[in-house]
């Protein structure tokens, strides 16, 4: 059910929902938290509203979505409802914000929070240069932004090292988390020896490439390069350098990879490229501030950049002519020795 409230109040919202819940019987709200969305109005509002309805099924949750219209009309406040069908398990509120009224978007979501549940904004497009110092990120636990979603990804990010602050994180930190867990694992298995150097390759413009560089950085102690791919989606290839032979995950497609060490049979594992929806639903997961990404953020320093080494050429076949060539050239070393 779409409820469409033009030119309306929050107090006009608020009487409204409790009007749709008294009308369809409803005596609790299951709600464990608050997810506020703020976005431009005309950008990709939907397709947000969508991710968070599907993680809503995992963490019901009221939803209130800010979007800013143009600065330059009255100031106005059109509303939208959404339930049942059309919000997951979840309750939608649209907030189109025009003219003075759209810098007070931290007043207008104030009187719809849910009271004594936790708070979480969401960017999913453009972000504050510090998310905790913006309005509507002093109301929120956690802040959740998408460097990836940016006009400059690589300069998002360093932003969010600039500006961290506990409670911040990245979904494109969040697009780790099976990398993270792979090469964690192949380690888990013998030899176990140090790694003495570890490669990131990906797309120049992936923020997730430089974070998993930085993260192996922290947690291994090593020196970790980061290589501009020439082919491939994201992240492509990890290499981790040690006595024995190189552990070597390899990803060239954006879903299936190749995990390679010595003394293993080659194996293909699952590394399908994750979904918005399925990021957002693993930080809804955790409230607290994420202490491995702090740590990863402050040793991007560290990550040296180049261009990936051109493959070793392979040695040419030698044709019959050059075979005989060869023995020729042989049996006269021996005959003048």
């Amino acid at each position: 059910m779409i409820i469409d409230l033009p030119s309306t109040t929050t107090s006009q919202i608020n009487s409204r929902l409790v009007r749709l819940r008294d009308e369809g019987g409803a005596t609790t709200l299951g709600r464990v938290l608050t997810l506020v969305i703020v976005t431009e109005d005309g950008q990709r509002t939907d397709a947000a509203i969508d991710a968070a309805n599907d993680a809503s099924r995992e963490h019901p949750c009221r939803v209130i979505v800010v979007a800013r219209g143009a600065r330059q009309a009255a100031p106005r406040l059109d509303a939208q409802i959404r339930v049942g069908g059309d919000a997951g398990a979840s309750e939608v509120v649209v907030l189109r914000l025009y003219g003075e009224l759209a810098k007070e978007g931290a007043s207008c979501v104030m009187p719809l929070l849910l009271p004594d549940t936790p708070v979480v904004a969401w960017w999913p497009f453009d972000a504050p240069v510090s998310p905790s110092k913006d309005p509507i990120g002093q109301l929120a636990q956690r802040r959740i932004t998408d460097a990836a979603a940016e006009k400059n990804p690589i300069k998002a990010l360093e932003a969010r090292k600039a500006h961290y602050a506990p409670g911040d994180t990245d979904l494109a930190w969040t697009r780790l988390t099976l990398w993270r867990a792979m090469l964690a694992a192949s380690l888990d298995l013998p030899p176990y020896e140090k790694i003495t150097e570890a490669e990131v390759t990906g797309e120049a413009d992936s923020p997730s490439t430089d974070l998993l560089a930085a993260w192996l950085t922290d947690r291994l102690k090593v020196p970790a390069k980061r290589y501009k791919a020439t082919s491939g989606e994201g992240i492509v290839q990890v290499r981790l350098d040690r006595a024995s032979g190189a552990v070597d995950l390899h990803r060239p497609d954006g879903k299936v990879g190749t995990l390679s060490q010595p003394g293993q049979p080659s194996r293909r594992v699952a590394l399908q490229r994750r979904s918005v929806r399925d990021c957002l639903a693993e930080e809804l997961r955790r409230l607290d501030p994420d202490e491995v990404y702090a740590a990863a953020l402050k040793s991007l320093s560290k990550v040296s950049k180049g261009r990936a080494p051109a493959p070793a050429p392979e040695p040419a076949a030698e044709s019959g002519n050059g075979k005989a060539a060869a023995a020729v050239k042989k049996s006269k070393a021996k005959a003048s020795s």
